[in-house]
């Protein structure tokens, strides 16, 4: 798909870029031509990989830090066609409303909120001036399917699916435009790493975490977990001038998870 997207000499802004879908994206925006400011706590020997063909420049930064994506954004200097906001984490909370502090939502909505409005704040000066620009977020199905064992992080991209509509009222007469992509279960290691949802609910419950990512894809109508690069495809299109009169949209990319309108 990204040699027909014309995304040749656009320059984009990843974040959470070392693995799972942020590194799918970058390398989708590589492959098209672009160049790419790569944001992430720590690299990856993908990322390096990545970086030596020298479309891709990395920047590490720990984007829970409120000056650290205006530094991200900045290494790209006087232009921006593409910002694609992909860091974030969702916590299992297990023990229920009770068990989650102060600080776990707060640490929640600002990985997973506020990154992505700092980002954003830093970059729509650059796009204004050149009188456009692509904003792509990574929302999820749990802004419309609330989930109590992830609360937090439900409430959070909520907040950023409302805040990316909003925006894009206000930015659309600049040339701008703002959309979310809304995976389900994917398979990176937010689910399926040592530290993943399937391991965490499977040492919660005694079972065996491969049975619990099992169990997860059976509810997928196609029966098995999104992977990386079918997100960053959605993305990449929705970045490209082809997605050109698309703005204020939310995709779900879910496998039929979601079954209501």
């Amino acid at each position: 798909m990204t040699a027909e997207l014309d995304l040749k000499g656009k320059v984009a802004v990843v974040s959470g870029a070392s693995k799972g879908i942020g590194l799918a994206v970058v390398r989708g925006l590589a492959a098209g031509g672009a160049h790419v400011v790569a944001g992430a706590r720590k690299s990856s020997a993908d990322l390096d990989e990545l970086a030596r063909s020298g479309q891709v420049e990395v920047v590490l930064v720990d984007l829970a830090e409120a000056d650290a994506p205006a530094e991200l954004v900045g290494r790209a200097g006087d232009r921006i066609d593409i910002l694609v906001n992909n860091v974030g984490g969702a916590p299992a909370r297990l023990g229920g409303f009770l068990s989650i502090a102060d600080a776990d939502w707060l640490a929640t909505l600002n990985l997973d909120f506020m990154a992505a409005v700092r980002c954003i704040r830093a970059a729509l000066p650059v796009m204004i001036a050149a009188g456009g620009g692509a904003i792509v977020s990574t929302c999820s199905v749990n802004a419309r399917l609330p989930d109590p064992t992830v609360m937090d992080y439900s409430a959070a991209k909520a907040a950023l699916a409302n805040f990316s509509k909003a925006l894009s009222k206000e930015v659309a007469a600049h040339g701008i435009r703002v959309n979310t992509v809304s995976p389900g279960p994917v398979a990176t290691d937010l689910w399926l790493g040592t530290d993943g949802q399937a391991a965490t609910r499977g040492a919660a419950t005694g079972a065996d975490p491969e049975d619990v990512a099992a169990e997860a894809a059976k509810q997928m109508l196609t029966g098995r977990f999104t992977r990386p690069e079918e997100v960053a495809d959605l993305m990449l299109y929705l970045a490209s001038d082809r997605a050109a009169n698309i703005t204020g949209s939310d995709f779900p990319i879910d496998g039929g998870l979601v079954t209501t309108l």
